[in-house]
């Protein structure tokens, strides 16, 4: 019998309940149903603010447990958190006492997937090392499921995945947090603190990356960077195959760059002008992502890739030109780690940047200085816009600098801003260095909104 029928039929006769009512749990609350199986919906918001929504989950016959005190009495068998919920809340804290299942979409899609499992974390680079990573196997001609903290979630779609396809998921730490299985090949792109805000300090965000990693078996492989002090001490940890990679020196079984060219265990595989998306960054997630499919996927098709993929929305994307001005989104980066290896290392000449959104409590100060080297105009707005503008101005790097900064209460005012400011052969960059929770839902939709303002120009 298929994994995931017995799965069902061990839920038959048990209440399962999911905690937030998001975009992975929906389509889940949907294949449940079908199943036949009782369906709880918890969420903190009411019938009014979810609309639609709570009408359709009605049809369903889901039951609605809404509003402030969504999870008081959790007395449900079996329990789906959304990723962004913390795992040590006392409520799931006590219903794990209990003896009920607090679980994911994620882990029981691992526990129930037939086909191998390639999946990313890291601080930074993350979704472009995932996407790469499927492009490449899409490439050898596999039929690729890419989703977890991009795109969708897999789990509804699990009945028509085969053992010959593949699943490559990118994970966050909230996902990772409760996982204690792991995929058999992992990738840790770079670790710096990031997410403060949920969980109670830095070393509890390491141990739960770690879950990438930690329960592989001796037929697995591991991606580490090398050149990052944090993912470099994990190596002895490793279980099966290591495979490092590397701009500082050469790994023993990994991926080099020199500076001109990517080599791999010693052998040149591509000159770094041959990938098309810009920066250096992007050169290490490449270098990552060859390193997890390597001996699977053909050299002339990882050749092919990097020289046709042109990078995924809202990281350093072009959006337009206006009177000789070029307009980048760069709304991926919500952290100042993710602005300084980014945007602030793209481009030869001083740029215009809006930076700012909501506080995750990461310290700001590294961004300070570089700041004052690469940009002319700093337009800040968001939570954390004063706490970067005292960065800067505590920089030694200010004196001198001839940097303008500015505040901006909005979007809409920062773009307007940024046009007053710019002259011809100008660059201006969205590139938050701050998650977008102050004004929007998500990085997505701050990065739509920007363009959409950039395009009305």
């Amino acid at each position: 019998m298929k994994k995931v029928e017995e799965y069902f039929q061990k839920l038959e006769g048990k209440e399962v309940a999911f905690c937030g009512i998001g975009r992975s749990h929906l389509p889940l609350m949907e294949l449940f149903r079908e199943r036949g199986i009782s369906v709880t919906a918890r969420d903190r918001r009411t019938e009014e603010e979810l609309g639609e929504t709570a009408g359709k989950l009605k049809e369903l016959g889901v039951k609605l447990i809404l509003g402030d005190g969504y999870l008081s009495g959790l007395s449900e068998d079996v329990i789906f958190r959304t990723p962004g919920m913390k795992y040590f809340l006392p409520e799931l804290t006590a219903a794990r006492e209990r003896g009920a299942q607090v679980t994911s979409e994620m882990e029981v899609f691992f526990r129930l997937c037939p086909c191998k499992i390639y999946a990313v974390t890291g601080s930074d680079g993350k979704t472009t090392t995932t996407t790469i990573l499927s492009e490449f196997l899409k490439a050898q001609g596999k039929r690729v499921h890419l989703g977890g903290n991009i795109g969708k979630p897999l789990l509804p779609e699990i009945e028509s995945v085969t053992p010959e396809d593949a699943a490559v998921v990118e994970l966050s730490s909230f996902q990772l947090i409760s996982m204690r299985q792991s995929p058999q090949v992992a990738v840790i792109t770079n670790l710096s603190p990031n997410h403060l805000d949920m969980h109670k300090d830095m070393q509890e965000y390491i141990d739960a990356k770690k879950n990438v990693f930690l329960y592989q078996g001796e037929n697995s492989r591991t991606v580490l960077n090398l050149d990052n002090e944090i993912t470099a001490s994990f190596q002895d940890e490793v279980k099966g195959e290591l495979w490092g990679f590397s701009r500082k020196q050469p790994p023993e079984n990994g991926v080099f760059c020199d500076g001109e060219n990517i080599l791999v265990n010693g052998e040149k595989l591509m000159s770094v002008k041959e990938i098309k998306i810009p920066g250096w960054h992007n050169v290490e997630n490449y270098m990552a992502a060859i390193a997890a499919v390597w001996g699977e996927v053909e050299t002339e098709k990882l050749r092919r890739v990097a020289a046709s993929f042109g990078g995924v929305e809202h990281r350093a994307e072009l959006v337009r030109e206006v009177d000789g001005v070029r307009y980048y989104n760069d709304s991926i980066a919500s952290s100042p780690t993710r602005t300084i290896s980014g945007t602030l290392s793209l481009y030869d000449k001083k740029i215009i940047l809006i930076c700012g959104g909501y506080d995750k409590k990461i310290p700001y100060d590294p961004l300070g200085p570089v700041i004052c080297k690469k940009v002319k105009v700093l337009i800040t707005m968001g939570a954390t816009g004063e706490k970067i503008r005292q960065a800067v101005e505590n920089a030694p790097e200010f004196q001198g600098s001839g940097l303008k900064l500015l505040r901006a209460e909005n979007m809409e005012e920062a773009v307007s801003l940024a046009k007053s400011q710019a002259q011809p052969g100008d660059i201006v960059s969205l590139s938050p260095a701050s998650a977008a929770f102050d004004l929007y839902p998500n990085f997505e939709v701050r990065g739509r909104h920007f363009k959409e303002l950039v395009n009305r120009l």
